[in-house]
């Protein structure tokens, strides 16, 4: 095995630019690949069981338990994010990846036999556990491999596999769940993860030439998390309202003691700051937290497109895939936004949300099996929540970076994927609590899906809607900001770096 230091680009050699071809030629193009498919794998697991669930839940059961794949799957991708950093301090990359690809791998495999809901439930939180890990570390990685020029191209790289997800995921899962096989899509996971173990194997170093230090893990904060998430998610299992709003009542008063540990410790989840009220800091992380919460609508997207209109689960994964696509896309384009029209990208991004979602709650259960412009219709409201979110988002990276305390800027850009992964694991949490509540049973039944759809899009269209109120305060706050050129570009090109990146 080579050195880590021959496996990095030297100064005046011909990869000594910052150009594409010297990240993706030779040496550098093999790391870039084992990184950027560490994401894809994780990401694609997403979509798959997304697309498939339907079909689970109608041969094993456990309609009750639907928002439950998501939810733990994502709370132990807190977990496994949360300890990755001293998995590579301790481990090293290659020891360390091949560790996060087992546990992913064999959470695949128990999914792939589970007779029932709870197996599965535990073979998902398995996959997230090691996804969580593989996922930080592949961003983790990037400093160590590619020396600095790189690391935005590589960034971008990497985050775009988010993107390329949404096109595989729903193929994957579409396939296996068209042919009655939906176990075949976890075993394909399998398939492709034994390969890519092999290459990070061959390629990672065995040893950090920077070296990672270990560092302490807020578990108090991690657990009080779960804990919020499990709540809500128990609640959820009883038809008796009285039940539900306990549920919601005790993660309520959970978050109020999280905040106040936040606010007091100095073992910290996020920076200084992200609890004050009215603060700049604050107010970001609710916007962003707000319109994640608003997205988590689509898990039981292809639930409802296959029971209401009779569409394949091929068809149904792609138009659930369409939030992801659309909010890929419109990052990409309005990225570059400065000064006023970054302002408005903030404010315009929420609002796009909020009128998206109260859009489908009166297309996606009025429209007919046979109705093309109503399914077209559809289609361009699943895309506009995701566009509105993309619109916003990496102006809203970039302004966490700007108020983030000067020596907690580390901890701002890391509490966003912490801020994410809870968010959509408190939007999943809520949005199995609502369908459970109005008529999502799992039997296909058409009453059931069209009540239970109006009432989730209804009720989460009020995330996106607090949002655009909280987004004039921080667009105000964006044209009254007076910050030095210096500073802003440095954080502009961290915050465009990883502008697409979702949980």
């Amino acid at each position: 095995m080579t050195t880590m230091e021959n496996s990095r680009t030297k100064p005046g050699s011909d990869q000594a630019s910052s150009g594409w071809g010297a990240l993706l030629r030779g040496r550098n193009g093999v790391l870039c690949l084992a990184l950027a498919g560490g994401v894809m794998l994780h990401a694609i697991n997403v979509y798959v069981t997304i697309t498939i669930l339907p079909s689970v839940v109608e041969d094993i059961g456990g309609a009750a338990y639907y928002a439950w794949n998501t939810t733990l799957f994502i709370l132990a991708s807190i977990v496994g994010s949360a300890v990755s950093s001293n998995i590579l301090a301790r481990l090293g990359p290659r020891t360390g990846y091949r560790l996060a690809i087992l546990v992913f791998l064999s959470g695949a495999a128990i999914c792939a036999v589970a007779p029932n809901m709870p197996v599965l439930l535990t073979g998902r939180a398995i996959q997230g556990l090691g996804g969580g890990i593989l996922f930080a570390l592949s961003y983790a990685m990037i400093r160590i491999v590619f020396d600095e020029h790189l690391w935005p191209r590589a960034m971008a790289i990497v985050s775009s596999m988010w993107g390329a997800a949404t096109l595989a995921g729903p193929a994957l899962g579409g396939v296996f769940a068209e042919f009655d096989m939906w176990r075949g899509a976890f075993w394909g996971l399998l398939i492709v993860g034994a390969p890519y173990l092999l290459l990070t194997e061959r390629i990672l170093p065995k040893k950090d030439a920077k070296r990672t230090d270990m560092t302490a893990v807020a578990w108090l904060q991690i657990c009080f998390l779960t804990l919020t998430v499990m709540l809500i998610s128990v609640g959820s299992l009883s038809s008796a309202l009285a039940i539900n709003l306990v549920g919601l009542a005790a993660a309520a008063i959970l978050i109020a003691a999280l905040i106040f540990m936040e606010r007091r410790r100095t073992l910290r989840l996020l920076p200084r700051g992200s609890f004050d009220p009215g603060g700049s800091l604050s107010i970001l992380y609710a916007v962003m937290a707000l319109l994640v919460i608003g997205m988590q609508t689509e898990i039981f997207v292809p639930y409802f497109l296959q029971a209401m209109h009779d569409l394949s689960p091929l068809v149904a994964g792609y138009l659930a895939a369409l939030m992801a696509a659309g909010w890929a896309i419109s990052a990409i384009l309005f990225s570059g936004l400065n000064g006023p029209g970054a302002r408005r990208a903030v404010m315009l991004g929420p609002m796009i949300v909020t009128l998206a979602l109260l859009a489908l709650v009166v297309v996606l259960p009025a429209v007919s099996p046979a109705d093309d412009i109503g399914l077209f219709m559809i289609a361009a409201g699943l895309t506009a929540v995701g566009f509105g979110i993309g619109l916003a988002w990496p102006h809203l990276l970039a302004r966490v970076l700007v108020v983030a305390p000067k020596d907690e800027e580390d901890k701002a850009s890391s509490g966003i994927t912490t801020l994410q992964l809870f968010a959509t694991a408190l939007g999943a949490a809520l949005a199995g609590l609502v369908a459970n509540a109005n008529g999502f049973d799992g039997s296909g039944t058409v009453a059931g899906a069209k009540d239970a759809a109006f009432w989730l899009f209804a009720s989460f269209a009020l995330a996106p809607a607090m949002a655009t109120i909280l987004s004039i305060l921080v667009a105000r706050d964006m044209k009254m900001a007076k910050n030095s050129p210096q500073t802003n570009e440095s954080r502009r090109l961290r915050s465009e770096s990883n502008p697409t990146a979702r949980p």
